[in-house]
Formats: C-alpha cells, sequence, structure tokens
C-alpha cells in the first residue's frame, strides 16, 4: 500500500522546547517575569497571612511564648524556603522539563520514557501526584481568600458576622467569571501582585529594627533546637510551617507558560527577599510586641493602612485562587487526553493561546467544594488544619518521579541520584508525617478528595481497557472488510464521509451500522483515529499520518501532545493545503454513539462496573471534544454490555 505524509516515529516528535526562555530579549524576559510574579507565585505569595500565625499558634497555646521558640520557628520557615522551594524546585526540578512543560504529569511521561521497564509504578505515581493535586485546587481558594478578609474584623468587629458571607461573595463571582476567560485580566495580575510583594517587603522590613535579633533565624540550628526541644508541639510546627510552601509545585507546573528564566529570576530577585523581609518583620514584631501573635501580618500594618491592605490581600488572594483553578483546568485536560478521565467540555477561551481554556463541569465542582469548606470551617485557622497533606504527599511523588529522571534521563550513578533525591525525601517525610497527625482535625477533606480521585481514574482506564478489548474481539479487522467489499459491491454515493476510531485496525461501528442499515459507501472514506503522545505539544508539522489502504479508503492518524486539545477540522485543513483532496463541507463525520449497561461478565466489581457506565454517561460527546461541525455530523448509537 502507497503511504503519504509522516512515518508514525516522526510523528511522534515534539515541537521545539520553549522552557528557558534564553532566547528572548532582555524586554521579553522581563515581561514574562511580571506574568509569572502574577500567575505563578500567588499560592505561595499570600502564605504570611497564615503561615507563621498558625506556627505558633501551637506554642502559644503550650504555655506562652519564649523568645527562642518565635526565633526557631521563624528559622523553620526561612529554611523551608531555601531548601523545599529554592533549591529543590527553582535550582533542580525546573531542569527536569518535557519539552519546556513542567507539572507532575509531564514529569511522568519524561520518567516513563527514560525507564519504560518501570512504565507502571511511574504511571501510577503519576496519577497519584495529580489526584492529590485536585484537593490542594479546593482548598487553596477557600483558605487564601478567606484569611484576607478576615482581616477586615481588624479594621472594625462590625465586620465579624459579615467575613463568611463577603468571602461566599468572592469566590462564587470568582468562579462565575471562569467562562470569560482569563486573558483580558491576567495583564492586570502582574502589577498588582509586584504591588503586593514590594507592600510585604515594606512591612517586614518596618519592624525588624524591633528585634534585629530575628536575623537568627538564619542559623538552622535554632530551628532543629526547637523540633528537638519541643517533641510533639515540634512535630505539630513543624505541619504549620509547611503552609510557607504550599505553592512551590506551581513553580514547576507553570513553566511552559513562562519558561525557566522568567521564574527563576522573578523568585530570586523578587518573591524570596520579601518573602524572607515579611516573615523576620512578623517574627520581630512579636518579639518586641508578644500580643501580636494573635494576627502578626495584620497588626504589622500602621492603622492608616490596614484596610488598604486587606483591600490589596484580598486581591492577591483573589489571584492566587485564580492560578489554582486555571491549573486545575490544565491538569484535567491532560488526564482526559491520557485517557485518566472521561471526555469533558472544554472551551477555549482565547484565540491566541493554547493554555486559555475553560472547562464547567471542573468549574463548578471546584465552586461546590469551595462553598462547602468555607461554611465546614468557618475560620482560616480551621481551614489550615485541612491544608498540608495533599501537597506534601504531591511533592512526594515528585521526588519520587525525579529519581527515576535523574537516574534513567540525565545518567547519574544510582547513588548519587539517589543522595540527591533522598535529602529531599527526607525533608518532605516529616513535613508529610507532620500533616498526618491534622486528619481527624480537617486533613480528611484532601485525603478524601485525593482518594475518590485515584479511584475514579483508576475505573475509567480499567473499564475503557476491557470495553476496547470487548470491542476488537466483536469487530471484523479493516483489511478483512475491504476484502469483504471488494466482492459485494455495495452501492455508492457521492461525497466523503470520515468515521472516527480509536482503533485504526478494526471497522469502525459506525461504519459496519451504516453499512448493516443503509447498505450504502460513500465514494471515499476516512478512518481517523486521534492518538495522544506522551509530550506536552506535538509540532504542527507533524501533526498527521496518512496511510492509503485502497483506492477508496484512507487512514489517518492524529498526533496531539496531552497538553493540547484535538481540533480536527483544523488537522484536515492542514492536510488540505498539503494535497489532500478533501472539502469539509461535503462530508458526512460519522460517530459511533454506545450506551454501556453492567454486566455480571464485565471483568470488574459490579460497583466498578456502575461507576464506569456512571462516567460514561457523564463523557462529553465526540462532535464537542474534536471541534467538529454538528451540521456535518451523524451519531449512530448501539447497546453494549461493559
Amino acid at each position: 500500500m502507497a503511504h503519504e505524509g509522516l512515518s508514525g516515529a516522526a510523528a511522534t516528535d515534539s515541537e521545539p522546547a520553549k522552557g528557558d526562555g534564553e532566547h528572548l530579549s532582555h524586554g521579553g524576559i522581563w515581561s514574562l517575569t511580571l506574568g509569572s510574579i502574577g500567575v505563578v507565585y500567588g499560592d505561595i505569595g499570600t502564605s504570611p497571612l497564615y503561615a507563621l500565625r498558625e506556627s505558633l499558634a501551637h506554642t502559644h497555646t503550650a504555655g506562652g511564648l519564649v523568645e527562642n521558640d518565635v526565633i526557631g520557628i521563624v528559622s523553620l520557615l526561612l529554611w523551608a524556603l531555601f531548601l523545599t522551594v529554592t533549591l529543590k524546585y527553582v535550582l533542580f526540578l525546573m531542569r527536569a522539563d518535557n519539552k519546556g512543560e513542567g507539572g507532575t504529569l509531564a514529569l511522568m511521561a519524561l520518567a516513563q520514557n527514560a525507564f519504560p521497564k518501570a512504565a507502571g509504578p511511574v504511571f501510577v505515581l503519576g496519577i497519584m501526584g495529580a489526584s492529590l493535586f485536585s484537593g490542594d485546587a479546593i482548598i487553596t481558594p477557600a483558605i487564601s481568600v478567606l484569611s484576607a478578609v478576615e482581616g477586615l474584623k481588624l479594621v472594625t468587629p462590625l465586620f465579624d458576622p459579615y467575613v463568611i458571607p463577603i468571602t461566599l461573595l468572592i469566590l462564587v463571582t470568582l468562579f462565575m467569571v471562569q467562562s470569560r476567560g482569563t486573558a483580558d485580566v491576567a495583564s492586570f495580575f502582574g502589577p498588582i501582585m509586584l504591588a503586593w510583594f514590594l507592600s510585604i517587603a515594606m512591612l517586614g522590613l518596618s519592624h525588624i529594627g524591633d528585634a534585629p535579633r530575628i536575623f537568627l533565624s538564619f542559623d538552622p540550628s535554632y530551628g532543629l533546637r526547637f523540633l528537638a526541644s519541643h517533641g510533639m508541639i515540634g512535630f505539630l510546627v513543624l505541619g504549620s510551617v509547611f503552609l510557607a510552601v504550599t505553592g512551590a509545585e506551581a513553580l514547576y507546573a507553570d513553566m511552559g507558560h513562562f519558561g525557566r528564566r522568567p521564574i527563576q529570576i522573578a523568585w530570586i530577585v523578587l518573591i524570596l527577599p520579601s518573602l524572607v523581609l515579611n516573615y523576620l518583620g512578623q517574627g520581630a514584631l512579636i518579639l518586641s510586641h508578644p500580643d501580636a501573635v494573635a494576627d502578626p501580618f495584620f497588626l504589622a500594618a500602621p492603622e492608616w493602612a490596614l484596610l488598604p491592605l486587606v483591600l490589596l490581600a484580598t486581591l492577591a488572594t483573589v489571584i492566587a485562587s485564580q492560578a489554582t483553578i486555571t491549573g486545575a483546568f490544565s491538569l484535567a485536560r491532560q488526564a482526559i487526553q491520557l485517557g485518566l478521565l472521561p471526555r469533558m467540555e472544554i472551551i477555549h477561551t482565547s484565540h491566541m493561546q493554547e493554555g486559555q481554556i475553560f472547562i464547567p463541569r471542573v468549574n463548578r465542582i471546584l465552586l461546590i467544594g469551595v462553598i462547602l469548606l468555607v461554611l465546614m470551617f468557618k475560620t482560616s485557622s480551621a481551614l489550615a488544619s485541612a491544608y498540608g497533606i495533599a501537597v506534601t504527599a504531591s511533592l512526594l511523588v515528585d521526588s519520587c518521579l525525579a529519581f527515576v529522571v535523574v537516574w534513567k534521563l540525565w545518567r547519574w550513578p544510582l547513588w548519587g541520584a539517589l543522595v540527591l533525591t533522598s535529602s529531599f525525601l527526607c525533608i518532605e517525610l516529616a513535613f508529610f508525617s507532620a500533616n498526618v497527625v491534622k486528619v481527624f482535625d480537617g486533613g480528611y477533606v484532601p485525603m478524601f478528595v485525593g482518594i475518590a480521585m485515584v479511584l475514579i481514574m483508576w475505573t475509567w482506564m480499567r473499564g475503557t481497557k476491557l470495553l476496547e478489548q470487548k470491542t476488537r474481539r466483536d469487530s471484523i479487522p479493516l483489511r478483512d472488510l475491504l476484502r469483504m467489499l471488494e466482492k459485494s459491491k455495495p452501492t455508492r454515493v457521492s461525497g466523503a464521509a470520515v468515521f472516527l476510531t480509536s482503533d485504526p485496525e478494526v471497522a469502525p461501528t459506525a461504519l459496519m451500522h451504516n453499512l448493516k442499515h443503509n447498505k450504502v459507501l460513500h465514494e471515499r472514506i476516512f478512518i481517523i483515529s486521534v492518538k495522544t503522545e506522551q509530550v506536552p505539544r506535538v509540532n504542527p508539522k507533524r501533526r498527521y499520518e496518512i496511510e492509503r489502504i485502497s483506492d477508496d479508503f484512507t487512514k489517518i492518524t492524529l498526533h496531539y501532545g496531552f497538553m493540547e486539545s484535538p481540533r480536527v477540522p483544523a488537522a484536515l485543513a492542514i492536510m488540505r493545503k498539503e494535497g489532500l483532496k478533501f472539502d469539509i463541507m461535503t462530508t458526512s463525520f460519522f460517530l459511533g454513539r454506545r450506551t454501556l449497561k453492567t454486566s455480571s461478565h464485565s471483568g470488574m466489581p459490579l460497583w466498578q462496573d456502575k461507576l464506569f457506565v456512571s462516567l460514561s454517561k457523564q463523557s462529553a460527546n465526540a462532535t464537542d471534544f474534536f471541534s467538529i461541525p454538528s451540521d456535518r455530523v451523524v451519531e449512530l448509537g448501539a447497546q453494549v454490555a461493559v
């Protein structure tokens, strides 16, 4: 048979990495740096609102504050930033980019390609990391906005009854505007967050002089002595200290949007110095005025600046929430493309940026979860107990995947890879263990969400695999069908027909139903399958491969990365420019729609069978998912027992 277009191997090549930004002009780098300040650092940048307050709450309730306790806890906060964020993510893990992209699933794909023999365990780790992020995505908007609005109580106690209603109003409004996309407002994020970081830096700097001995916090021995001398209290404090580094994973996950260098420059030049100054200032304020332990962040502000600071903090937390929501949309799309979740409607909110998407179903689930959290926990202090378990576990997953990459892809000796990654794992295991004790105080929330997501992804993958095996078993190989058609000679009608299929080696169900019931065949038949590659994006020049299997049958495979949305008409338009004889306005798209029923012989337990059938009913139709013109689609349905 004649072959046109690309070979299978070439089609998997990704487009060039856009990761480190070294090719950009100085103006371009600084523009991306400002953008990263607005999008990447919202979560970690708003941690000073509650991190030190919650860390000190344990020692405060245990019998008052001791000077060395304050210095020790501030030391733990600073060294958490230095080791977990700066060393692990900014300087080390951002070098492990998958064609310029970062994040748990991108790292998973990189590790799978580097170590195919361990592809199964690596894939399980990736699923766990993606699932744990969903718990973080629900808690971050709730705790961030609630902690900022609580500052109104310091302006006047009259605001106390309105903190929860105002928080809910802000959150509902935030989720309602998601359908408009973030492209129009993203340009404001950078300047607002720049103002936020400069403000918290000046706020901290204004109080360091109150107790210069706070600089002793740079000595890590103070933090270690605090942990060693306080037993269980020190263990609990470590769980709250971790609040200072939540959002560190965003540095890596958003690398594809801004590049490595802009994110690193923003952290080293502005973000880290601002956070360090603020924590030092809060610590110095508490050393000189112990009553400030109730809310050291807002009490550090002069009375005239309190209301403006609350408003700026609210804006900053909304931006932090926006970044998390956008990350949830991006992660959901990656999971759908990798076959971990059923198809969902994906709306592109920008004609210029592929990453600007809106997923209505994910948006609704997040909104419901956030509202329930605010109503259940009522204060940011109570929510802080629920925060941490999911994030620490996701950091552990990243470290495990990074070990595979360092050992197999970077070809470090085994002992070297073990020493490097185990040093991070020891710190993260300590954080994780300290957060595990929060399970009954609210930590069950992210654990429940994470376990539920693992269960859903496992069920969808398992059910899909079993269904594909059953379909292949009951189907006719495509080449056998061609031989049968040469003998039977069905009635031919003018025009072209496209049949979408997940398995191009067998005759599509819709094609067989069309032959069985309509007893006709179009003059030209295109069998199209969409394949998701283990790279973030596929170069448009290597989007397709064409195989002509007879005079009137053509098989087309479209290749997409796991961070792309498959748009079949756009791919066909590219092929038409390259010489494929095709007119979308005179072409019919035939899609098979299966209605699944539970079966006692499915190969899964009955409860999982029912869950898979339920998930399939929630799946978006192929017309919308593949962006096919609805007036050109013919759907042929069938009932299938799973």
